[in-house]
């Protein structure tokens, strides 16, 4: 596991430092997705990096720019990376820093290895089963050193437990399902504090202990969600698909996740 782990935190790393150039460039050459969603140069600049590190490991990779696989084809595969070449690419667009590249490896549905890199701030967060989660500050500069990343991380969560009970929601645009689950909570912890963060960092601040829960009544796909959610349950939270009741589950036929709460 430790070669895969090491694998994607250079691809992440390597990935973020060619969106950064396109960033700090300014020249984005924004696209609209068939679900009109945007597409950048940067997510297939990203995309192009990953692959050039994934490829050799001979597993079958399923990412955001190449989602269009039969199921007949990904539903034989038992173990697959799932990447997301950056996720938030409105916020890269709104140029606020807040996005992500989302590398996970799964098994048998399961996410056992979640790598998140954040280009801007350098943090990097690395979730594996049976090992324990941790973050470390990687700045996007010079070439990609996992085994120095790793020897210079801190293991998460740490302990926040003099803060009041805080939930990721955003304070914008909450949905009534959301404002609703909110309301409950403080009818049992009293003060509940929000944090408002883009894209799968709202994971991430769960993982750390920032946060306590994370309720997502909204749509995302499993490459939103697949390495933020191995990096919290290696860091002791769950992730709770609605419609099931139970972990959520990767490589289904619908790529299009449940609903879900993290804690």
């Amino acid at each position: 596991m430790q070669a895969y782990r090491n694998t994607a935190v250079n691809a992440a790393i390597e990935a973020g430092q060619a969106i950064l150039e396109i960033y700090h460039s300014g020249n984005f050459d924004v696209t609209v997705k068939g679900d009109d969603s945007p597409l950048t140069r940067a997510d297939l600049a990203s995309h192009d990096v990953i692959m050039q590190h994934l490829i050799p490991t001979s597993i079958p990779v399923l990412s955001e720019e190449g989602r269009d696989i039969p199921f007949e084809e990904r539903g034989e595969w038992r173990e697959l990376w799932i990447v997301d070449p950056i996720d938030g690419t409105k916020e890269f667009i709104k140029r606020n820093g807040e996005f992500t590249v989302n590398i996970a490896l799964v098994r048998d549905g399961v996410p056992v290895l979640g790598v998140i890199y954040v280009p801007v701030s350098g943090e990097l967060y690395v979730g594996t089963a049976g090992e324990g989660a941790v973050k470390a500050m990687c700045p996007a500069d010079g070439a990609p050193d996992a085994q120095k990343a790793m020897e210079g991380a801190s293991s998460i969560p740490v302990d926040t437990s003099s803060r009041p009970y805080t939930a990721v929601a955003s304070r914008s645009h909450m949905s009534a399902e959301t404002e609703e689950f909110i309301a409950e909570l403080r009818k049992e912890h009293g003060d509940v504090a929000l944090i408002s963060k883009g894209s799968s960092l709202k994971l991430c601040m769960v993982a750390e202990g920032k946060a306590d829960c994370y309720p997502r009544f909204a749509p995302t796909m499993e490459w939103d969600t697949a390495a933020g959610q191995a990096i919290c349950m290696a860091a002791g939270f769950d992730v709770i698909d609605q419609n099931t009741g139970e972990t959520m589950r990767y490589n289904r036929e619908d790529l299009l996740n449940a609903w879900f709460l993290v804690k």
